[in-house]
């Protein structure tokens, strides 16, 4: 499974609702499908404090959020990780829904009411979450963690919800230490330059692409 899609699985109940209603669920879509991206080396991201993507292999990827995601992305080639993140275009929540409903893990209810009342993606198949949410328990307790964990757990805690959506997984660990736990993830992990830089970046690219609209609202 790509990273985007076991998070899009992590931020929602398995009656398809929100883990949090006030989650921005998209700027983490956005930042999983770029770690994605970035895994497949069709795209990197600059030296930079505020990382600036550089596309590396234009043209379809062969999985239809990716797909999506790369058209979007080649029209944004050399913009900050910050802006990209925010870009709903990036997150294609529905092409991921689409491939996991394909797959069997999860079903698409259709909007109603005039598309007031949003899709809903109930859980089909409750065993690949439960895998990845065994992966991450395991690595908060000091287990070796693969790339997909350090994504993922870097992510949740950009999103500012990692203590709800880990409430389990995180056993003993108060909010607090599972935020330091979740920092020595994100350095911990053994992947390429590239890659290890991506997951590093992630973190502070939505803090900031949360933070800015907000301090900008407050002061007009």
């Amino acid at each position: 499974m790509l990273i985007a899609e076991e998070l899009f699985l992590l931020l929602r109940r398995d009656d398809g609702r929100p883990e949090s209603a006030t989650a921005q669920r998209g700027y983490g879509l956005a930042a999983a499908v770029v770690t994605d991206l970035v895994v497949a080396e069709r795209i990197t991201l600059s030296e930079d404090k505020d990382p600036r993507l550089k596309v590396l292999v234009p043209g379809p990827v062969g999985h239809p959020a990716l797909d999506a995601a790369m058209v979007r992305l080649e029209q944004k080639d050399g913009k900050k990780l910050s802006s990209l993140v925010s870009d709903g275009k990036v997150a294609v929540e529905r092409e991921l829904a689409g491939a996991l409903s394909a797959a069997g893990v999860i079903d698409v209810t259709e909007r109603r009411a005039l598309g007031l009342v949003p899709e809903k993606y109930p859980v089909r198949d409750p065993e690949p979450e439960r895998r990845v949410r065994e992966r991450l328990r395991l690595v908060l307790q000091g287990g070796t963690p693969t790339l997909a964990d350090a994504s993922l757990l870097s992510i949740l805690q950009g999103l500012g919800v990692a203590p709800k959506v880990l409430e389990e997984e995180k056993g003993t660990l108060g909010r607090r230490d599972l935020a330091k736990r979740i920092e020595e993830v994100s350095t911990d992990v053994v992947a390429g330059e590239a890659v290890a830089k991506a997951v590093a970046a992630m973190n502070t690219a939505i803090i900031t692409a949360v933070v800015v609209p907000v301090v900008v609202s407050g002061s007009s």
